[in-house]
């Protein structure tokens, strides 16, 4: 895939104008208003018919399941071949293009939804039972529950598990689950909550399973903060989470098993993570450069517009290299879910890594050729650097990404 075709194009227009009217006008309220996006968000489904298509997807995909079941088989070749094509090629960019659109102006808002109907619904698709999928994904799918995926703690940053304090221990037929989570993504609003901690058996914690609950956000026991103050990302409410003895069934375990591979679990939610880095990023350095272009010929200092000097010329010509080679990364990403293919964990921490740096860099450079302007939060670019930042940070540090990618090279 080397451009967008006709049809992606066409999308586009009607995402960018959607964006323009809707997004546009109310950022200062989601910036600075502490407004919740979730009504902006589902008005956006609605604009688009994503929930009818989410929720035929997901029929689709329960009914093959059910099928599989029946017949006692696993995924048949051909099954897993069919993911491939056309079809999928253009989901992917469906997907794609809105991310991209919408971080031009909230990337805030596209973390609440990518952790919402993304992470969130992808834990349980990918991990929970059939019975599980049709309790829970749906209403995720449609927005009409939003999502929270619950795995950093105080003390575990990078090292996710190896520091992980939460516990969930046995009590009859149920589990008590104690602990807490900090930074998580829609933790003061989420209406259904994928909470990761340690089984407590008795054993040393290193060597613990590591078992997935899925909780309501009215569960007893289960405590909240309100929204915290960041640094960027204002859009997209982030808080804590406390439970004391919460009670569950086992109905409350992904895939009602205690042998569910949790950690690998996590590594492949991840990897989505980071693959969809590469949007958002392509979104911030594009808006940047068009802000950038259009302040370099209306600003005049010397007697000039600063578009004649080269050294602005120069912080022009690396952001567009920046935009063309993010481009090619996204569509490298659509091309592969033609193919029927993923990245692997190295490879979308490679991603990940590029551009996040990318966006990072782009923006601090429109800061600078903003001058004091572009240190203000009336002009966009502030806050676009702030909001670039966390991509360095969430999803996996860069330091986790390029010790990731380096082992990836030194076991080959």
């Amino acid at each position: 895939m080397i451009e967008w075709n006709e049809m992606h194009l066409a999308i586009r227009e009607q995402v960018r104008r959607f964006v323009e009217t809707e997004i546009a006008p109310r950022r200062e309220a989601l910036e600075f208003g502490d407004e919740p996006p979730y009504d902006l968000m589902r008005k956006m489904f609605d604009t688009f018919g994503m929930k009818d298509m989410a929720l035929a997807q997901f029929e689709a995909r329960i009914a093959k399941e059910k099928a599989r079941l029946a017949r006692g088989a696993g995924e048949p070749p051909e099954e897993r071949k069919a993911r491939g094509g056309p079809e999928a090629l253009n989901e992917a960019a469906m997907r794609a293009i809105p991310v991209i659109e919408m971080c031009k102006y909230s990337p805030g808002l596209v973390t609440a939804l990518g952790v919402s109907v993304g992470l969130t619904a992808n834990a349980i698709l990918a991990r929970g039972t059939i019975a599980q999928k049709e309790r829970w994904v749906p209403q995720l799918l449609t927005l009409e529950k939003i999502g929270a995926w619950a795995i950093t703690e105080p003390s575990s940053g990078s090292d996710a598990f190896g520091s992980m304090k939460a516990t969930a221990r046995r009590d009859g037929d149920q589990y008590v689950l104690n602990g807490q989570k900090t930074f998580i993504t829609n933790g003061p609003w989420a209406d259904t909550i994928v909470f990761i901690c340690k089984l407590d058996d008795g054993s040393p914690p290193e060597g613990r399973k590591v078992l997935q609950f899925v909780l309501d956000g009215d569960t007893p026991g289960l405590e909240r903060s309100k929204p915290l103050r960041k640094m960027g990302l204002h859009a997209s409410p982030t808080g804590e989470l406390f439970l004391n003895d919460v009670r569950v069934g086992r109905d409350r375990l992904l895939g009602e098993t205690e042998e569910q591979p949790a950690r690998s679990a996590a590594k492949e939610t991840f990897t989505a993570e980071r693959t969809g880095v590469a949007a958002m990023a392509l979104g911030i350095v594009e808006r940047c450069l068009q802000l950038c272009v259009e302040y370099a010929k209306t600003r005049v200092q010397f007697g000039r517009p600063i578009g004649d000097f080269q050294l602005v010329q120069l912080k022009l010509a690396k952001m567009e290299v920046a935009r063309m080679n993010l481009q090619n990364v996204v569509f490298r990403q659509i091309e592969l879910a033609g193919e029927g293919k993923e990245m692997t964990l190295a490879e979308a921490s490679a991603c990940k890594l590029y551009a996040a740096g990318a966006a990072v860099e782009v923006a601090l450079e429109a800061v600078q050729l903003f001058g004091g302007n572009g240190y203000m939060a009336e002009y966009q670019v502030e806050q676009l650097a702030r909001d670039a930042k966390v991509l360095q940070i969430y999803g996996g540090t860069d330091e986790i990404q390029v010790s990731q990618i380096a082992r990836s090279l030194l076991s080959g």
